[in-house]
């Protein structure tokens, strides 16, 4: 029974047409789409099938050991429903692990649109002026190597402000050159908007799409995509080159339908770039094991140490806690640290816990906002950080990684929470210190207890200085 459920679980796409015509719809290249998320007219959509430029798929697949949705790759039975469908007639069943990129029932088609548009070969697309480091070079010229070669992957293993997107520019610019399709996938919808301004000044005259949950521009028909990895599961063979930031971030490392989007998006002959300042264990055996080839940059861009954490312990912080208030102690830090020229990135274990203290704080006047998952509106709140309107963020792990503020202090309140695993905790660290202007920064987990995952979080930290520091 387990090879029969192996081999159907394989990358089957003999639904995709061997021979790709070349067309000119490129909202559809490389998709893979309901109904209603196709623009045009039952007729026109008639004529595309008729010239293979759209193919129907079977949504959900049944086999003698259960079903498998052929967006998602779900086979887990409990994650398939039944429904009264109108337009058949009958009960169908349909996949909920997809249901939030919409509803996928057996008895309704996908649609795969081929990935035979000719994208445009753009000259000198790069105008960003900074200069790489030896380190990040030497990085940059493997991954060149990498896209040029094609069919491939490798590992991108740097600290924290590292630079690892000014690293990929010159492999972008090779793709570019080359007519490549480009995606950038991120687990973190924010590191999604602070990426496309950035990549927008540096690539200028290339059109470049951002796509998330609630993006303004939802086409997907650009030569440069840059998405949330969810968005990946309306993507089959689209893109030459399949960037993957923080591929140890929640919720990418632990979701299989994540990595099936992931692998199903990328063309065959794909190069395959993976990017962590702190990779799992199953990367880490990877490497070993070299079976995933891997390039390692074990120092920021500016050269400096990162910020190790201070321990404090702390023990009635959760007494505190509980009636939503800090203990004397870490307010007169935070009293201290608004004497200083930097920024407050504070910490908590929950969203509950900071809008609590975000309230707490701003009762004893303290300039404060809170951002979480579920503030609609974050993007706006972080642009005002990032403008010094304010002094202090709290915030949960939802700005662990992939946002940069030039000069913030950071306080990490019951750093013994079991949110706060050592990937995080690094991740968390590594907000500070990051411009060049002020390489330092002040890192503190407030906690009752140490944990292994807060010394193992500085033990990596002193090891990646360590080994910076002998290169």
């Amino acid at each position: 029974m387990f090879k029969t459920v192996k081999k159907y679980l394989q990358k089957d796409f003999s639904w995709i047409p061997s021979e790709n015509p070349t067309h000119s719809y490129p909202s559809l290249t490389g998709k893979l789409l309901l109904r209603h998320e196709i623009p045009f007219e039952d007729e026109i959509v008639g004529d595309l099938i008729a010239q293979s430029i759209l193919t129907r798929v079977t949504s959900i697949e049944s086999y003698p050991w259960g079903r498998r949705c052929r967006r998602c790759g779900n086979t887990k039975s409990y994650l398939f429903g039944k429904m009264p469908h109108a337009t058949c007639g009958h009960t169908c069943v349909y996949c909920r692990s997809c249901i939030q990129m919409g509803r996928v029932v057996a008895c309704e088609p996908l649609y795969y649109g081929t990935s035979g548009f000719e994208w445009p070969l753009h000259e000198h697309p790069c105008q960003w002026k900074g200069e790489l480091t030896v380190h990040q070079q030497k990085a940059a010229n493997e991954l060149v190597t990498l896209v040029r070669t094609g069919r491939g992957e490798k590992l991108v293993w740097a600290v924290c402000g590292a630079g690892k997107t000014e690293i990929l520019f010159p492999s972008i610019t090779e793709a570019l050159e080359k007519g490549k399709r480009i995606c950038l996938a991120t687990p973190r919808t924010d590191v999604v908007r602070e990426l496309l301004p950035r990549l927008q000044k540096s690539f200028p005259n290339v059109n470049i799409q951002a796509l998330y949950g609630d993006s303004p521009d939802k086409a997907g028909n650009a030569p440069f995509i840059i998405a949330t990895t969810h968005q990946l599961l309306r993507f089959a063979h689209a893109f030459d080159v399949m960037v993957i930031d923080e591929v140890d971030a929640f919720p990418f490392h632990n979701d299989a339908s994540l990595h099936y989007a992931s692998d199903r998006a990328a063309k065959p002959q794909a190069s395959m770039i993976y990017l962590t300042a702190t990779p799992r264990k199953k990367q880490k055996r990877r490497v070993r094991s070299k079976d995933l080839p891997v390039v390692f940059i074990p120092r920021r861009f500016h050269g400096h140490p990162l910020p190790v954490p201070q321990l404090k312990l702390t023990p009635p912080l959760h007494r505190y806690l509980q009636k939503a208030a800090l203990p004397p102690k870490i307010l007169q830090q935070i009293a201290h640290q608004q004497q200083t020229p930097r920024q407050l990135l504070l910490f908590l274990p929950s969203i509950k816990m900071a809008e609590q203290i975000a309230d707490y704080l701003k009762e004893r006047n303290y300039e404060v906002q809170s951002v979480h998952a579920e503030d609609r509106g974050r993007a706006e709140k972080i642009l005002a950080f990032r403008k010094k309107e304010y002094r202090v963020l709290v915030t949960t792990t939802i700005l662990e990684r992939g946002v940069t503020f030039p000069s913030v202090d950071v306080y990490v309140i019951d750093a013994g929470h079991v949110v706060f695993d050592e990937a995080a905790l690094v991740q968390i660290a590594g907000r500070a210190g990051r411009s060049p202007d002020d390489p330092k920064g002040n890192v503190i987990f407030y906690h009752v207890g140490k944990t292994d995952e807060m010394l193992d979080a500085v033990d990596s930290i002193h090891y990646m200085n360590r080994l910076g520091k002998k290169l």
